[in-house]
């Protein structure tokens, strides 16, 4: 079944800005993977609705992209001036600008696909999900402060699966953040897109690289590897180098897992997508954790979180909201704050009374948000999570769950 135009259009929007993203921290690989996935999806927009009055700027925004690929494929032959995540402070913006600068080392090809920058999330960011967050804790954080308590070892090894939105990067960012060491990010998608042909020999590279880093500053390493699935899926389905490199990953886990050596290292995945890894790899992730979506008090810490910086009514009760949007992602519940502002916002831009603003003179405000705003943005808005959804996650839990 094809997807509405409105989904099509919803997924480019959401390549764009993970590409925008990792182009301003530098990852290149990750940037031309998502800038050619957006590319793709309005390719595909445009070829299923041929008469669409939107197609223009669909071309308009395929060629920017294009013409942003064809910049990072030069990036080593010159300078080429980086995308800057406009959202970023100015001294953010100052580090991307300096991180895509060209790089002559060897192992550039693999540095432009990983973030190494220790992440700045904190656990009290990371809104529920207290069964993951001591799972995580008691393999990763524990054992690096006090190794002598564990005789006979620790998991190196952790799947966070679950619903899309529901926090697994943050999980991981928030558990690099308590350790002083490194946090390697690699979107295994691009990883697999980039290294055709080469995965088997970079997966050695890549792990080589993260095992370096402990023998050398004795510091704790996370590799964590967004989309996973995409790496590990099924075997059976495919050929060549990807079923190298997939046994490649193997071995390396269980170089990671053992063999006599006492190394902080640690191998985080992350999946929405649990049932496309067969039981090999299953086995090297002694802790498989359900990322679940956010309970009735998690969504209500989460509207309190999202709603406080808003100009909102006193009637705006967050334990109402959380009761209302029962299903809703944290992502979700974040999207609907939004929604919430952008509602009022376009009625003052809207307001014959509206004008901009007068130096001297306060500008004008919009109206205070309420309660009737969020039960409009449901009407608008559902859920990302479908009950099906968390049926099979609930199904593959009692299957495979390890906590």
């Amino acid at each position: 079944m094809s997807m509405a135009p409105q989904e099509l259009e919803n997924s480019a929007s959401k390549y764009a800005a993970d590409a925008i993203k990792a182009d301003s921290q530098g990852a290149v690989g990750m940037a031309i993977s998502g800038y050619q996935n957006a590319s793709d999806t309005l390719m595909k927009l445009m070829r299923l609705y041929p008469d669409s009055k939107l197609n223009l700027i669909y071309t308009e925004k395929i060629g920017a992209y294009q013409g942003r690929i064809k910049a990072l494929r030069n990036t080593r032959a010159g300078n080429v001036e980086p995308v800057v995540d406009p959202n970023a402070s100015p001294e953010e913006q100052k580090k991307s600008l300096a991180r895509v600068q060209p790089n002559n080392n060897s192992s550039g090809d693999l540095e432009d696909l990983i973030l190494k920058e220790k992440p700045d999330v904190k656990w009290i960011e990371v809104i529920g999900l207290d069964d993951a967050k001591n799972a995580l804790r008691e393999s990763i954080v524990y054992p690096s402060k006090r190794p002598d308590l564990f005789p006979l070892g620790w998991p190196r090894g952790m799947l966070l699966y679950g619903p899309p939105g529901t926090g697994k990067t943050m999980l991981a960012a928030a558990t690099a953040n308590e350790l002083d060491g490194y946090f390697i990010n690699v979107d295994a998608a691009s990883m697999m897109s980039k290294w055709l042909g080469e995965a088997e020999k970079n997966v050695s590279k890549l792990f080589a690289m993260a095992r370096g880093y402990c023998e050398k500053e004795g510091k704790p390493v996370i590799l964590f590897i967004d989309e996973v699935d995409s790496l590990l899926g099924d075997r059976n389905s495919e050929v060549g180098g990807e079923i190298r490199a997939k046994n490649q990953f193997l071995s390396e886990m269980d170089g990671v897992n053992g063999k006599g050596k006492e190394l902080m290292m640690y191998v985080i995945g992350a999946t929405n997508k649990p049932w496309s890894l067969d039981s090999p790899f299953l086995r090297r992730f002694q802790k498989r954790i359900y990322v679940s979506l956010p309970s009735t008090e998690a969504r209500e810490n989460l509207f309190e979180l999202y709603t406080s910086p808003l100009r909102k009514s006193t009637r705006v009760n967050s334990l109402s909201l959380a009761k209302h949007f029962d299903g809703y992602s944290a992502s979700d519940i974040k999207d609907v704050c939004q929604g919430a502002q952008l509602q009022v916002v376009n009625e003052l831009f809207k307001s014959p009374n509206f004008s901009e603003p007068i130096e001297g003179q306060a500008p004008t405000q919009p109206r205070e948000i309420n309660m009737t705003d969020f039960r409009d943005i449901k009407q608008k808005r559902k859920p990302s999570v479908s009950v099906e959804m968390v049926r099979a996650y609930h199904k593959w839990r009692d299957q495979f769950g390890a906590l």
